[in-house]
């Protein structure tokens, strides 16, 4: 004798139909278009910076669009300003990247930064050239070459830490 298998969806509200009901078919909305009768899927704006809708199919959605003009409710002055704070808007970004407020192109985490510090590198260094500079401050700072120096070590140490770092980060990168 099979035993009867436990349902997750036991208590009120129920999330799913019971077995066998169809239940009423869900409303389809139209299109908003006089005389269109296909489903309405496609929302569009009916004014500027409003959240009322027309509910277009994509035939009308798509001719409704072509004709869409932003400023078209504006005054002459309250477009050339929407326009011109628009612009700044845009314009802020690209100022941002032109100071650079950060280093490199981006693509580095904070962590491979500071790896490329300690290793005495710029921020874009590629893979030959991190291997090379970890190369040269190891044969600088190894423990052997310099026994009994504490800072030695600690340098190589951090030397190698900062290779591990960048070297998983590559890794990384060609896995994802």
């Amino acid at each position: 004798m099979t035993r009867g298998r436990r349902s997750n969806d036991w208590g009120f509200p129920r999330w799913r139909s019971y077995e066998g009901a169809t239940g009423a078919p869900k409303a389809l909305r139209r299109c908003d278009r006089d005389g269109c009768d296909r489903p309405g899927t496609c929302p569009a704006p009916k004014a500027p910076d409003r959240p009322e809708r027309w509910w277009f199919c994509e035939v009308h959605a798509a001719e409704y669009n072509r004709g869409w003009n932003y400023f078209a409710a504006l005054d002459a002055a309250g477009a050339e300003a929407a326009e011109a704070e628009a612009a700044r808007a845009a314009g802020s970004y690209r100022r941002a990247a032109h100071w650079a407020w950060s280093e490199g192109d981006g693509t580095r985490s904070r962590a491979e930064m500071d790896a490329l510090r300690v290793l005495e590198l710029p921020p874009d260094a590629d893979e030959e050239t991190v291997k090379a500079a970890f190369r040269r401050l190891a044969k600088i700072h190894h423990p052997d070459l310099n026994p009994g120096d504490p800072e030695a070590e600690a340098r190589f140490r951090a030397a190698q830490a900062a290779y591990a770092v960048l070297t998983e980060a590559v890794a990384a990168r060609r896995r994802g």
